[in-house]
C-alpha cells in the first residue's frame, strides 16, 4: 500500500478527522460521490486539514472492509441512528493506526476530540476506548509508524465485482485487485500549443520536479511524485493539465484532421475535448455535449483556462432531436457511461456505491447511445467508442453487439495486434480504459 507523509498537525487536526467521518458517512449512508462529500465536509477547514481529511476518507474507502472487521469485533453492538456518524468516526482512527505515518496518541488523540466536533461529546469514552483497545492488540508498528492491516479475503472489494473480475480477466485479478487498492499516479498532458514535450520536461526538471515521458501518449508525462497543480509550471495558463495517460490516448484513436466536424459525446469534464483542441486547429468549432449542467461549467472553466472554444450542449445525447441541427459529422468521440472500474483507484467509492444491477442497466444505455448516434455519422466517418471499464460487458461484447445491429458499422483495429484495446489498471503506470474504432461503412 502506499503511504502518506507524516501529518505536522497530529493531535491538533481534530477538524480533519470529523471531516473525514462526515464525508465517509455521506458516502456510504447516503450514496453521495466522495469527490461531492469531501468538499462540503472540508469546506472551511486549512488546506493541510484539507489534504489530511482527503488522504484518510480515500484510504478508509480503498480498505475498507478489512475496517469494518477490526472496529466491529470491539463493538458489543452496531452503531445505528444518530450514532452511525462514529462509526466512521473509528473506522477513521485504526485507518490512522494501522496505515498513517501518524504518531498513535495523536491520531487517539485527535480522533477522539473530533467525537465533540461531531456533536457526541458523551462518546469520547467510547471512541478512546475502542481505539485503545486496538492499539494494544495491533501488531508492532515498524519504523515509519505503520502496521500490517488485515486484508479482506477478497483484497476489499465487494462479492459481485471481485467475481465479475475473476470472471472476465482470471490471469489478472490478482493484480487488477491490488492495483485497486493503491496509489495513482499523477500524469499530466502537454500542451502543445505552447510546448513540446521534452519542453516542459526540462521546466519541471528546472522546478524540481521529477517526471518521465510515456513511450505511447504523445503528450504524457508521469510525475515520480504527486505535487499541487500550483507548482506545475504554467499550470494556470494552460501550459499543462492532469490526465491520466489511458485517457490521452483518445485523441491518437479519433484520427482527425483540421477539416473534420467534430461531435464529444458526454464530455464533462473537458480532458478529451480540450487535448483535440490543442492538437488541432479546426475549420469548424468542435461540438460538445452532456447532460449535466455542473459537470459541463468544469468544460467551460477548462476551455476558458486555456483560451480554448467549442460548441457545448447541455442535453441528453441519445435525445438527438434536441439539439442535433441535422449536419453529419466526420468524427464523433463517444466517452460512453460506465461502471468506472477502471479508474478505482483514484475513485475507491466506486467500490461500494456502484451495484451489479447497475451493469446490465449502463449496458442498455451504451447500446441506445450508440444506435442514437450512429446515424450523425457521415458515411466514410468513424466513431471512437471509449469507456474507464474493464468489464467485458460495457467493452468487447457491447461492441460485438453493435456491429451485430447495424450492418453500416465495420471495426478499424487499434493496430496490427488488436482489434480493440482492453487497458487494465495499473497497465503502463495508467487507469483501465477500453477503446474501440468504428467505421461507417457506404
Amino acid at each position: 500500500m502506499s503511504q502518506q507523509k507524516k501529518s505536522e498537525n497530529g493531535g491538533q487536526g481534530a477538524t480533519s478527522r470529523a471531516a473525514a467521518a462526515t464525508a465517509l458517512f455521506h458516502v456510504l449512508e447516503k450514496g453521495e460521490s466522495l469527490s461531492a462529500a469531501l468538499p462540503h465536509a472540508t469546506g472551511k477547514l486549512s488546506d493541510a486539514d484539507k489534504r489530511l481529511a482527503s488522504a484518510i476518507s480515500y484510504g478508509v474507502l480503498r480498505v475498507l472492509p478489512s475496517l469494518n472487521k477490526l472496529v466491529g469485533a470491539k463493538l458489543d453492538k452496531p452503531l445505528k441512528g444518530k450514532l452511525k456518524v462514529l462509526h466512521y468516526l473509528l473506522l477513521v482512527g485504526a485507518y490512522q493506526l494501522y496505515c498513517l505515518r501518524i504518531k498513535d496518541h495523536a491520531a487517539v488523540s485527535a480522533t477522539v476530540e473530533a467525537a465533540r466536533i461531531l456533536g457526541k461529546r458523551n462518546h469520547k469514552g467510547l471512541v478512546n476506548g475502542i481505539l485503545r483497545q486496538l492499539l494494544r492488540e495491533a501488531p508492532t508498528a515498524d519504523e515509519s509508524q505503520q502496521r500490517e492491516l488485515p486484508v479482506d479475503a477478497m483484497q476489499n472489494h465487494p462479492r459481485w465485482l471481485f467475481d465479475a473480475i475473476q470472471a472476465d480477466h482470471p490471469q489478472q485479478a490478482s493484480d487488477i485487485l491490488l492495483e485497486n487498492n493503491a496509489h495513482p499516479p499523477m500524469w499530466l498532458r502537454v500542451n502543445r500549443r505552447f510546448f513540446n514535450r521534452d519542453d516542459y520536461l526540462r521546466q519541471l526538471e528546472d522546478s524540481g520536479i521529477a517526471a518521465e515521458a510515456d513511450t505511447l501518449a504523445g503528450d504524457a508525462i508521469r510525475l515520480h511524485s504527486p505535487v499541487p497543480v500550483e507548482r506545475l509550471p504554467g499550470f494556470d495558463r494552460g501550459h499543462a493539465s492532469v490526465q491520466d495517460r489511458s485517457a490521452q490516448l483518445a485523441s491518437d484513436y479519433l484520427n482527425v484532421k483540421a477539416s473534420h466536424r467534430v461531435l464529444d459525446c458526454c464530455a464533462a469534464p473537458g480532458g478529451k475535448l480540450l487535448h483535440l483542441l490543442e492538437r488541432n486547429d479546426f475549420e469548424q468549432p468542435v461540438q460538445a455535449i452532456d447532460i449535466d449542467a455542473k459537470r459541463l461549467e468544469r468544460v467551460d472553466e477548462n476551455l476558458e483556462r486555456a483560451g480554448l472554444s467549442a460548441i457545448v450542449h447541455c442535453a441528453d445525447v441519445a435525445a438527438t432531436g434536441d439539439w442535433w441541427d441535422g449536419e453529419q459529422f466526420d468524427r464523433i468521440l463517444l466517452d460512453a457511461p460506465c461502471s468506472a472500474t477502471g479508474v478505482i483507484r483514484r475513485h475507491p467509492d466506486i467500490k461500494w456505491l456502484r451495484r451489479a444491477e447497475d451493469i446490465n442497466e449502463l449496458a442498455q444505455l451504451q447500446n441506445q447511445i450508440l444506435n442514437s448516434l450512429w446515424p450523425l455519422l457521415k458515411n466514410g466517418g468513424e466513431l471512437l467508442y471509449a469507456t474507464c471499464s474493464i468489464l467485458s460487458q460495457e467493452n468487447q461484447t457491447q461492441i460485438e453487439s453493435f456491429l451485430k445491429q447495424q450492418s453500416s458499422a465495420s471495426l478499424i483495429p487499434i493496430d496490427e495486434k488488436q482489434k480493440t484495446l482492453q487497458l487494465l489498471p495499473g497497465e503502463h503506470n495508467g487507469d483501465g480504459f477500453f477503446y474501440a474504432r468504428l467505421k461507417k461503412v457506404e
